[in-house]
């Protein structure tokens, strides 16, 4: 046989299709059709063949029939007129004795989407929604969802919407989940399904002959549904109550959906015991072989427990990582153990996250150390011990990971500072990422009267500032060094005026430049007023602990329950990877915090403090402008030369 991708081949597989010979004998015939479907899945051009397949198709060997309509499908948009020749073939077919030709034919006439054949296919359809055989009547009843796809704003009888609806009681199960679904794409824009308490209690009673496809299929149409009382509603409780404990997954997980859509306002203690209920198939999909499945168990647990924090705090070891899990599993497992912690099991799950810590993956290993970090809020002493110890390991990814998650366990527990600042000598030598480091300058910056050597860290910092490629780490550096300065002046002069310095004049970064003005500005406003901009609060416990916290109400996030959204959305609660340092300033006393995530640094309360240091620093200087409106410009503070003010070493106007 000659080269597949060549025109020899169609050549040659267009005289075996004509020859007398091979159409006489049917097994060559069919092998003939296969060969080229074989090409044509190879990627060749085939659709010269086009007129020999469409004879081909004039046989009583459903096989062939089969592949003849695979490749017709493919090639009808490329001979729109040529089609109309399938056309008649088909609709021989529909009216064939053999059920099976019957639906393989409306199948295929559906499928090959062309608009001007439309009017050739609805009286085929309409009489095959009245077929005896069940196969027919579901492509039937399929193939007008179709044609309303392919027509999307044609209008379609409403004897075929009515005769779709009285189908819904047809014997067949499969054709009465295809009635729903054809009737959901063609009133999609009135809403889908209209329905009323005769169609909810019959797919309620038909539900358990339906397969997984369609019992989901069927859950979901009857969330639209709202019983008419409260004996009503116990009954469909009822019906459904076997559903919570099915083997299948996305069973459960419709069934508890529709739990959740008739009770969560009205009967929220129903809700919880659903939830309840539904604990250990989900507990089954967690330890599933799929890990689409499993992760998808995984994030509606998350939702559970945020209304019942408790749930699962027994099986917690079910939740503990595999060698050979995927890494975003491994992640999404460890944020549901921080849920799980307990006065129990607290030391269990921490001595399981430290050993996530080495991980050779770098991203499990930061996620554990968050984790702990996490837990850290409820069990401060004991998660210090293990972030410390893992300080002692020298390693770049770990250290940066474990002075982030210290700067926010600092934040939120101030009594963990004193333990902090002592695990901080010596591990500036270790960091090299950027978020490490601004970290580290955060912690110098705001309890630099506790950490001995924190003059002499910054001194290094600056020495090297002109190598520094990140923004951040030199806004945080200058941040850092001017609180330093306030508590530890004498050693921290001479560093804080080469840095203001090296930052006006010779920093090309305008954000860099523009801080170190703000300090400059400031500075010149006194000493007090400085302290009052930079040195405001420490920590926040108002953001709260783990442990005891308020549970949500299923009502707020119910309808999310068996969707994508739990998939896309953050955890309540659960942080990632820190960014950055946490800005805080005594302007503002009572700060609007989102406690959706609290650790992350707020850019707007930074933007705030800046503008209103500026404010302050603009204001001084007008009111120097308009005292000396008359006097030397050289009374205006602007950057040029370093001389000696207020015994310290700033940058001031030329005289």
């Amino acid at each position: 046989m000659p080269y597949l991708g060549g025109e020899e081949t169609v050549k040659e597989l267009r005289r075996a299709l004509s020859n007398p010979h091979v159409q006489g004998d049917p097994l060559r015939h069919r092998s003939t059709v296969l060969r080229v479907i074989r090409v044509m899945s190879q990627g060749v051009d085939v659709a010269g063949l086009f007129s020999e397949m469409v004879k081909a198709c004039a046989t009583t060997d459903v096989v062939q029939k089969k592949l003849v309509y695979v490749f017709l499908c493919s090639y009808a948009s490329l001979n729109p007129e040529l089609s109309l020749l399938v056309i008649n073939t088909l609709r021989k077919d529909c009216q064939d004795p053999n059920p099976m030709v019957r639906s393989l034919a409306l199948r295929n006439m559906t499928n090959l989407r062309l608009p001007s054949l439309v009017e050739y296919v609805q009286q085929p359809l309409t009489a095959g929604l009245r077929d005896r055989a069940a196969c027919v009547r579901r492509v039937a009843v399929l193939g007008w969802a179709k044609l309303h796809s392919l027509q999307p704003h044609a209008d379609i009888d409403a004897a075929v919407v009515n005769e779709l609806y009285s189908m819904l009681r047809d014997n067949d199960p499969v054709v009465m989940v295809n009635c729903l679904r054809a009737l959901e794409e063609i009133l999609k824009e009135e809403g889908g399904v209209a329905v009323n308490k005769a169609i909810a209690h019959h797919l309620l009673n038909r539900l358990k002959e339906c397969d997984v496809w369609g019992q989901c299929e069927v859950l979901g149409v009857l969330q639209r549904y709202r019983p008419h009382s409260e004996e009503e509603l116990f009954d469909i409780l009822s019906l459904l109550d076997p559903c919570l404990l099915s083997p299948s997954v996305p069973v459960m997980a419709a069934t508890l959906g529709l739990f959740l859509s008739l009770c969560c306002r009205g009967l929220p203690a129903v809700s919880l015991a659903a939830l309840r209920r539904a604990q250990g198939p989900l507990l089954a999909a967690c330890g599933s072989a799929s890990p689409e499945m499993k992760f998808t168990a995984l994030c509606h647990v998350q939702l559970l427990l945020r209304s019942l924090p408790g749930l699962m705090g027994e099986h917690y070891k079910r939740f503990f990582c595999g060698y050979a899990e995927p890494a975003y599993i491994k992640q999404r497992k460890m944020q549901v153990l921080v849920e799980l912690v307990n006065d129990d099991n607290v030391g269990f799950v921490l001595d399981e996250l430290k050993g996530y810590c080495t991980d050779v993956s770098p991203d499990t290993a930061q996620a554990a150390i968050s984790a702990i970090g996490r837990i850290g809020r409820s069990y401060s002493d004991q998660c210090l011990e293990i972030l410390t110890g893992l300080l002692g390991l020298k390693q770049e990814h770990i250290t940066s990971v474990v002075v982030q998650t210290m700067r926010d366990l600092v934040w939120v527990c101030p009594q963990c500072s004193e333990s902090v600042c002592e695990a901080l000598e010596g591990c500036e030598d270790t960091l090299q990422d950027s978020q490490g480091r601004q970290a580290l300058l955060w912690l110098l910056g705001v309890h630099g009267d506790r950490v001995s050597s924190a003059p002499y860290v910054l001194e290094a910092f600056v020495e090297q500032v002109r190598s520094e490629m990140a923004a951040g780490v030199k806004t945080e550096l200058l941040t850092a060094t001017m609180r330093v300065f306030l508590c530890r002046p004498a050693e921290t002069q001479d560093t804080l005026g080469r840095l203001l310095h090296y930052c006006i004049e010779e920093e090309a970064d305008m954000n860099v430049r523009d801080q170190a003005l703000l300090y400059y500005r400031l500075l010149h406003c006194g000493i007090e007023e400085t302290r009052s901009v930079l040195q405001g609060r420490r920590s926040d416990p108002s953001l709260g602990v783990l442990i005891g916290r308020p549970a949500e109400p299923v009502s707020q996030w119910a309808r999310s329950f068996n969707t994508l959204e739990p998939l896309r959305q953050c955890n309540a609660g659960a942080e990632s990877a820190p960014q950055a340092a946490p800005y805080h300033l005594a302007l503002d006393p009572e700060p609007s915090l989102d406690l959706s995530d609290p650790l992350n640094p707020s850019q707007d309360r930074q933007e705030t403090g800046e503008m209103a240091a500026l404010h302050r620093g603009v204001a001084w200087d007008q009111h120097r402008a308009h005292e000396h409106q008359d006097g030397p410009a050289a009374d205006v503070p602007g950057p040029s030369r370093p001389v000696k003010v207020d015994h310290l070493l700033v940058p001031v106007a030329d005289q």
